[in-house]
């Protein structure tokens, strides 16, 4: 990007469909100085670049304003330290509004702080403190008073009361309904339900007071020159509205109560529809919780030293150079490099590796790992968005909002049907009222209302929302949780399934799988001696092989001398016995001969093995090797996969050697091996480059990014929730055989949603010339409307029968 070009990120609240997005879009690209603007619907963020010489971020956010939608900020408080006058405050403040972001700053000198409101996805709070520290003071957020906007959970509450309300009123005219028909006339139906005027005050508010959203989508769209669901709901509902009141005007001194009414048509579809919004709403919410988790594994704070006082400060306030005193079990709070001590970290929520890294000084660290077992001293070297972390947040950002918003098929009828449908009804009404029955303006209107009435989109709304609540829900039962209908309506065209080897195909958990002894000593004594050593350490590999010992029912012993070597291994004393347990590097160390062993050792590490030598009172003894082993279901799985006709392949950090070596055992030819964490995502990328449909199937924080770019991302449940909320589907089992039943579930779902959509529009297109002929009564086209809504929904629940 030029350095003329700046970029911006908006939360936008208040779309509704695609057309809400596009617009967006369109009003946004007319803007002066904007270079390119995109819209992402199913995140609600809109990225935009721009010159800053012609346009600035709030011009930006006016224009969506202007549009009738809103853009959601952040309101945070800082104390703020050093001000000795107002021109300090006014110098402050002026500098606040200049940045890129803020939306409004104000500083207070009497209460000593700064209130700022600024966009999340531009600032962050620790940009701002160092904006106000670079200007000579001091500051700090009050994270008492801090107001993230979480207006997506706003929303849902809103829907959630929206619907509730809808009901309620609603239920009494389904009621009522059901008195209109002689079959079901056995049914009690109170009088005061079949009062055209009480009908008049239950759907009145449900029309106008539920239903504003939807006159308010159609005017927004109507004034973009598009057609979307809303106009279509709004059209519906206010014929059948409308036209009721029509009527109950006609039944005025009149002492019995009109039946051709239709008041419950309008008031049950907003109903349905509210609460497909609220499902809608709900999908949304959780699209931003991969970058809360994400963030939220950074250490809130961190112990540094500076003139050499040791001091605990927020996160924020970190800055490049600092020393950090991380204590075990603490988490590294920055990237940095270590200039004191030694210790195993463990980056499995970085890597998705089971196995702690052993760190010395020299080494480098990474943010938000965490320190297992010794205190060390570390040199800040990345802070604040610089760090492995903010870059994994940013690829997974990036990932997600470069994914256009599925255009719902629905939507894309209706963008044709809608005008075809007020153009059908007008004539109807023209050649009813000119030529049929010449000025029987009553007639005319009843057989345009009965066009309007069959053309009501319920079924259409219903087609594909239902298919998939059913359709997910049956998954679900399985073990398969999709994310929203999208990922459901996507995954059948998989063709490819990328996956990732530790979590994924091996279980991630190190055992024991090996003991070699040189027959100096039983099996059993080698182990117990061995086992009781190495239960004095902390490292992951110890622990695996004691509870590997412990499992084959060998007792231990007490140990009377204990070491552990950094990098090396251990050395003990047990029974009398001195041992030395760890790599070729411990046993040259204290010049133990073990050349003898070395066929044996890398026999087991060809095969993914590592394996640990063991000597006793100064000659090697044996043994013994841990690793990560295979799933049992993964062989059948992947098996499973290639006869349906999917290409599998292995992806992974290992060398090629231990790679192929774990896929030949699982039945995988295709290998990408020697991966770096962030490369995993340009893997997937040269797939589709080929027009390939890609699953990636992962489990560690380093596949979020590759989860994120495929065209489905699938996390095992077994793994990080990190990986989990940056796909578009959990495999809750963590067994493989769930890919092949998400992909079938995905295909027979997408019959269903074919079936829907025929039966919604056949209901249409046959109703609507009869409706406009004449031959179709209101009440008839509402009968009508709601069996193909029945319809609908009976056949999404035969979805609930499939078996996987």
């Amino acid at each position: 990007m030029s350095q003329n070009i700046k970029e911006t990120n908006l939360q936008i609240s208040g779309m509704t469909c695609a057309a809400c997005a596009t617009k967006i879009e369109k009003g946004l690209s007319k803007l002066e100085g904007v270079e390119t603007a995109n819209v992402n619907l199913a995140l609600e963020r809109s990225n935009v670049k721009y010159n800053p010489g012609k346009i600035d971020s709030g011009d930006i956010e006016k224009k969506i304003k202007d549009l009738g939608y809103d853009v959601v900020n952040e309101k945070s408080e800082f104390d703020i330290t050093g001000m000795t006058c107002a021109a300090c405050a006014t110098r402050i403040e002026k500098r606040l509004n200049k940045l890129d972001g803020v939306v409004k700053a104000n500083v207070n000198l009497a209460l000593e702080k700064a209130t700022v409101e600024y966009s999340r996805a531009v600032l962050s709070s620790g940009e701002i403190i160092k904006i106000v520290e670079n200007l000579g003071y001091g500051a700090h957020i009050r994270e008492d008073t801090k107001d993230i906007v979480d207006y997506r959970q706003k929303k849902i509450d809103k829907q959630t009361g929206k619907f509730i309300f809808s009901a309620i009123l609603s239920f009494p005219l389904l009621w009522a309904m059901v008195g209109h028909f002689s079959f079901t006339s056995f049914i009690w139906v109170p009088k005061m339900f079949m009062n055209p005027w009480v009908q008049f005050a239950l759907a009145t508010p449900v029309q106008f007071i539920i239903g504003k959203q939807f006159y308010v989508g159609a005017y927004k769209a109507l004034k973009n020159k598009s057609a979307n669901m809303d106009v279509l709901v709004a059209l519906g509902t206010s014929a059948a509205y409308f036209y009721s009141f029509y009527l109950s005007l006609l039944s005025i001194g009149n002492m019995a109560h009109s039946v051709e009414l239709y008041y419950e048509t309008s008031s049950i579809l907003i109903t349905l529809i509210i609460l497909g919004k609220l499902f809608e709403a709900k999908a949304k919410g959780r699209s931003s919780e991969a970058i809360k988790k994400l963030m939220g594994l950074q250490a809130k704070t961190a112990t540094i030293e500076r003139l050499g006082v040791e001091q605990q400060v927020p996160i924020e306030e970190v800055i490049v150079g600092d020393i950090l005193h991380i204590k075990p079990g603490e988490k590294i709070p920055v990237d940095g490099k270590i200039v004191e001590g030694t210790s195993a970290i463990d980056e499995s929520m970085l890597t998705g590796e089971s196995v702690p890294v052993d760190k010395k000084m020299g080494d480098e660290v990474i943010g938000a790992t965490l320190n297992k077992n010794g205190f060390l001293k570390v040199e800040a070297t990345k802070v604040g968005r610089d760090t492995a972390l903010a870059q994994i947040i940013k690829v997974v950002e990036e990932a997600q909002g470069s994914k256009a918003p599925i255009q719902r098929l629905a939507d894309q009828i209706s963008g044709l049907f809608v005008p075809i449908v007020v153009v059908l009804a007008v004539l109807a009404f023209i050649v009813w009222y000119v030529w049929v029955t010449p000025g029987d303006f009553a007639s005319a209107l009843e057989k345009m209302i009965a066009v309007l009435v069959i053309a009501c989109p319920c079924a259409l709304g219903l087609a594909t929302p239902t298919s998939i609540m059913a359709g997910s829900g049956r998954a679900a039962e399985y073990g398969i949780l999709f994310k929203g209908g999208e990922h459901l309506e996507m995954t059948h065209q998989i063709s490819t399934v990328v996956l990732d080897k530790t979590g994924t195909v091996t279980n991630g958990t190190p055992v024991l799988t090996d003991v070699i002894t040189n027959q100096i000593q039983t099996e059993e004594e080698f182990l117990s001696l061995v086992g009781s050593a190495e239960k004095q350490s902390e490292h992951p590999l110890a622990q695996a092989i004691v509870q590997g010992i412990k499992d084959k029912g060998i007792s231990l012993m007490d140990v009377t001398e204990f070491e552990a070597i950094p990098g090396f291994g251990i050395k003990a004393k047990v029974d009398g016995k001195e041992l030395l347990v760890g790599t070729r590097k411990l046993m040259n160390k204290f010049n133990i001969p073990v050349e003898n062993a070395y066929d044996q050792m890398n026999a087991l590490e060809m095969v993914g093995k590592t394996a640990m030598l063991a000597a006793i009172d100064g000659q090697y003894a044996g043994m013994v090797a841990v690793a990560d082993t295979i799933k049992e279901t993964s062989k059948s799985a992947i098996s499973r996969l290639k006869n349906m006709g999917i290409e599998v392949i292995m992806i992974t950090g290992d060398n090629q050697q231990t790679a192929r070596a774990i896929a030949a055992q699982v039945g995988i030819e295709n290998v990408i091996a020697e991966v770096l964490p962030e490369g995993k995502a340009d893997e997937i990328k040269k797939l589709q480059a080929i027009d390939k449909k890609v699953a990636m199937v992962g489990d560690g924080i380093n596949d979020a990014p590759a989860l994120a770019i495929a065209d489905i991302g699938m996390a095992i449940g077994t793994g990080t929730d990190i990986a989990m909320e940056a796909a578009d589907i959990t495999l809750i089992r963590g067994d493989l055989n769930s890919i092949a039943d998400s992909i079938f579930m995905s295909k027979k779902t997408i019959g269903n949603i074919k079936q829907n959509l025929f039966w919604a529009l056949a209901y249409n297109t046959l109703g609507i010339p009869v409706a406009a002929l004449g031959f179709l009564a209101p009440w008839l086209a509402g009968a009508a409307m709601a069996f193909s809504s029945v319809s609908v929904v009976l056949n999404a629940l035969r979805l609930q029968k499939v078996k996987l």
